[in-house]
């Protein structure tokens, strides 16, 4: 399978799944609003993300599919690899249940910590919707060791499946509590419930589809040597990279936590831009990690250069456009996904606000994933982790600097600064290994693809100054948002092939060689 196929099955995937949210989180946000509920669920969601991140963007890919692919080249492959499979299974049934306790018995004081600034009922109530979200850990560390499995089968389309399915659960249950004017303090309830059976009907599609292909009691008659430690040492640091990102905003929630209403705002900005973000996060983990590892592997250097260039022009080629439009637009995003019922246009304009500043950090986030994917082809999950956490302390630091100046808009773009500084630190890194490769082709549509972002910004930008904010009728807010989203994606196409940078599928197609 091509990487343009493998990218559009999984980023479709992720597209659709990032919809269905943007549905869910349409519908949170008339029923909880901004209020003391709200805070509490968004506060208790950013632990719940801690793992659910991580996990279901394929950070344990980096660490399992290169010691899966060697153990499935060996005498007996298909059997070894599934037998490492079984034994990573049973291992994170272990340390995942071990979590899942430890959450359950020191919730308070994980409340404390995520969110300090609460008051003591506030705090009571984040507590306990704690206690009853732990299952899922449980739950999406198992589901996350069968993903990384079927993606080292190159089994995509059940990844992909199983994300859209977890978002349709949750849409499910809140369009039923919007649709019976359930009360905020009841659907609180019923969300962290719903986060629960959701996790449960990923990992049982992800398990039967696994079990249903394949002979997995297949024994092997030469017996490799057992890799679950190595993995487990391995996928650490990733899973930790991975997370960051997630810790960034728990670090955020608790610097802002004493400001009414700022939990939720960071919250909601967050969502909208992580809709590019996501897309590019689990296509590198799911798709350009496994591809860039076997061009290590085979040791061809001018296949490992068309790969890794592909992959810095599919990151910037999303997130570069995705970063301007979002800015240009994110007052009518805002508005059209999120203005109703108990969400008010004060609301918008506050979670406008955080948006902008976060989006001037998506380019250097995406290139950081990138980055990340050539250490992890070369089997150093150490390094990516480092520099993740030097983004997190800029992100902390500045955090705190900038909220006593601008509040939570400060700290958001602590987080946009962070991005770049961790993108920049493993840059350098990578470069000084040599491990850094770009051919001819990508040193010639980069920069164009930067001229044609330019071209889309404007078209969007003007098109925006000419439309304006008249519409009132949600219908209407969501179709004029719709036509300058159109707008903008035809210029930036048009410009691209205009500029030479061509097509998508020529833009991401690799080189055969026989």
């Amino acid at each position: 399978m091509s990487l343009a196929r493998d990218f559009t099955t999984v980023g479709s995937g992720t597209l659709l799944s990032r919809l269905l949210a943007y549905v869910r989180d349409a519908g949170i946000a008339a029923t909880l609003g901004t209020g003391p509920v709200s805070e509490a669920y968004f506060a208790v969601l950013q632990l719940v993300n801690v793992f659910r991140r991580p996990l279901s963007e394929g950070a344990l890919n980096a660490a399992f599919v290169p010691i899966w692919l060697r153990l499935r080249a060996h005498e007996d492959g298909a059997a070894n690899a599934n037998r490492f499979t079984l034994r990573v299974l049973v291992t994170m049934l272990c340390v995942s249940g071990i979590l899942t306790l430890l959450i359950v018995v020191f919730a308070p004081q994980i409340v404390v910590a995520i969110a300090p600034g609460f008051d003591p009922a506030l705090r009571g109530l984040a507590t306990l919707f704690t206690v009853l979200a732990s299952p899922y850990v449980l739950l999406a560390g198992l589901a996350a060791v069968i993903a990384a499995a079927m993606n080292a089968e190159n089994r995509v389309g059940v990844i992909a499946a199983s994300t859209l399915l977890f978002n349709g659960v949750m849409v499910g249950v809140v369009v039923f509590l919007y649709a019976a004017s359930v009360a905020p303090g009841e659907a609180g309830f019923w969300l962290i419930g719903a986060i629960v059976a959701a996790a449960l009907v990923q990992l049982a599609l992800t398990g039967v589809a696994w079990l249903a292909t394949g002979d997995r009691r297949q024994r092997a008659r030469v017996r490799e040597a057992d890799e679950t430690g190595r993995f487990f040492r391995r996928a650490l640091p990733g899973l930790i990279a991975t997370g960051v990102p997630q810790f960034k905003l728990i670090a955020a929630t608790a610097i802002v936590s004493a400001s009414p209403a700022a939990v939720s705002w960071l919250y909601y900005a967050n969502r909208l831009y992580e809709l590019p973000l996501g897309i590019a996060s689990v296509g590198v983990a799911a798709v350009i990690v496994p591809r860039i590892a076997g061009t290590v592997r085979s040791g061809d250097e001018d296949l490992l250069a068309a790969a890794q260039s592909r992959a810095y022009e599919i990151a910037l080629g999303l997130a570069l456009p995705a970063a301007a439009g979002f800015a240009l637009l994110a007052e009518p995003i805002a508005r059209g996904l999120f203005e109703r019922g108990a969400f008010g246009a004060a609301d918008t304009t506050a979670v406008a606000a955080a948006m902008v500043a976060m989006c001037a950090g998506l380019p250097g986030h995406v290139l950081e994933k990138t980055f990340g994917a050539v250490s992890f082809a070369h089997e150093d999950t150490h390094t990516p982790m480092i520099a993740a956490l030097a983004g997190l302390a800029a992100a902390i630091t500045l955090g705190i600097v900038l909220f006593a100046r601008s509040g939570y808009v400060g700290v958001a773009a602590a987080i946009a600064v962070s991005g770049w500084v961790g993108a920049g630190l493993l840059g350098v890194i990578l470069l000084r290994r040599s491990w850094l490769r770009i051919d001819a082709g990508a040193r010639r549509r980069l920069p164009r693809i930067g001229l044609a972002t330019i071209a889309m910004a404007g078209a969007v930008g003007g098109a925006h100054r000419l439309i304006g904010n008249s519409a009132n009728a949600p219908a209407a807010r969501l179709a004029i948002l719709a036509v300058l989203v159109a707008l903008g994606v035809a210029v930036y196409l048009a410009a691209l092939r205009l500029l030479g940078v061509a097509t998508l599928r020529e833009l991401t197609a690799l080189p055969h060689r026989s």
